[in-house]
């Protein structure tokens, strides 16, 4: 189990960084259609369990480096060459985003220009991809046990000290802060773009186990984590709705309500989740383009952090409330292939049966 749950603490890490965990993208894609948004998670949740399963298991049998073998293995070579197109540069995006994120915690909590932030991450990463694939993931896998910890804290101090009773809460919603008509809608697109944008760290990460199995249940358990912080998060913004609107960061706000030193504590954890969330998109981006461990590699891995530095000036609020729900639409190519592509290999495995019962 050891290796399953590194890569599901891997996996989390990848998918929550600056968004989730800061509750941006919660907000926006959960939180604002009141108590629908708990349906959402479950839904969100079953999806990140089952691709998160299959992407790991792909990748062991695979063997993959890239993000590339997997996507022409369920997509096919014409298809695949436009979904790996989307995935390159979705992965540049969310790099931006990550770093803008860091930018505005500095600004938000501890009154630090957001330069300064984004300088001090964009340099973090760049440092870290330094080091090989395996100690990506053991570096991405450690900070997530201290996210869960301080979510429960933070999600049911402010359920339980909430103003509302539990039926205000629950009726609570704020439509205005939605990034989508529907809950359901929201919740397809925040998987969809989630996962378009994990594949390519989750595939390479799935790669380096060799037991099918152990790589499958690392995506299981990611993905039942991923439903879990989704929900304590979803829950303590529910109790606060019209305190956290405005804020670049709603679970930093959350956190500020019951004390300026867990405000402290979790600016840390979530500069650490986006920094997890920065090292694997750079890295997959850049091992794209580039053969890793090479000198090349790490001359790119600089050009590119420089270049997502820059980038990351359109703002923190702005990118999430546009980059990722484009990407969900266009996501959603590859959720499709990933099921058929388990259809596929389930009706494949019972021909083979049914043969070998004939025989």
């Amino acid at each position: 189990m050891k290796n399953s749950i590194n890569l599901a603490g891997a996996y989390i890490g990848i998918i929550i960084g600056a968004g989730f965990a800061s509750g941006q993208e919660v907000l926006q894609f959960f939180t604002s259609f009141g108590i629908y948004s708990v349906l959402g998670i479950v839904v969100a949740t079953a999806l990140f369990s089952f691709l998160g399963m299959q992407v790991t298991q792909l990748g062991s049998t695979l063997k993959t480096r890239s993000h590339k073998n997997i996507i022409d293995h369920i997509c096919g070579r014409y298809l695949g060459r436009v979904v790996d197109i989307i995935i390159t540069f979705f992965l540049f995006g969310v790099t931006v985003i990550m770093i803008a994120g860091s930018g505005t915690i500095f600004e938000e909590q501890f009154g630090v220009p957001s330069i300064a932030g984004a300088i001090l991450m964009t340099v973090l990463t760049i440092g870290t991809l330094l080091l090989n694939v395996n100690k990506i993931m053991s570096i991405i896998s450690a900070v997530t046990p201290f996210l869960f910890v301080i979510m429960i804290i933070i999600s049911g101090y402010s359920f339980f000290t909430s103003n509302l009773n539990f039926n205000e809460i629950i009726s609570s919603s704020s439509k205005g802060n939605a990034a989508t008509g529907n809950w359901m809608m929201g919740s397809l697109l925040y998987v969809s773009y989630n996962m378009t944008a994990g594949i390519a760290m989750l595939a390479v990460m799935g790669g380096t186990i060799k037991n099918k199995k152990e790589a499958g249940m690392g995506g299981l358990l990611g993905g039942i984590g991923l439903g879990i912080l989704l929900f304590l998060i979803n829950m303590g913004m529910m109790s606060d709705l019209k305190g956290i609107e405005g804020s670049g960061m709603p679970t930093l706000h959350l956190a500020n309500q019951i004390s300026p030193w867990l405000g402290y504590i979790l600016s840390i954890i979530l500069l650490g989740m986006i920094y997890n969330t920065s090292v694997g998109m750079l890295y997959a981006f850049t091992a794209r383009m580039v053969p890793a461990d090479t000198k090349r590699f790490k001359i790119s891995v600089i050009m590119v952090g420089i270049l997502a530095f820059l980038a990351s000036f359109v703002g923190f609020i702005k990118l999430v409330g546009t980059v990722y729900p484009v990407t969900g639409y266009l996501g959603f190519v590859i959720i499709a292939a990933l099921i058929i592509s388990w259809i596929r290999s389930k009706a494949k495995k019972g021909a083979v049966t049914m043969e070998l019962a004939k025989l």
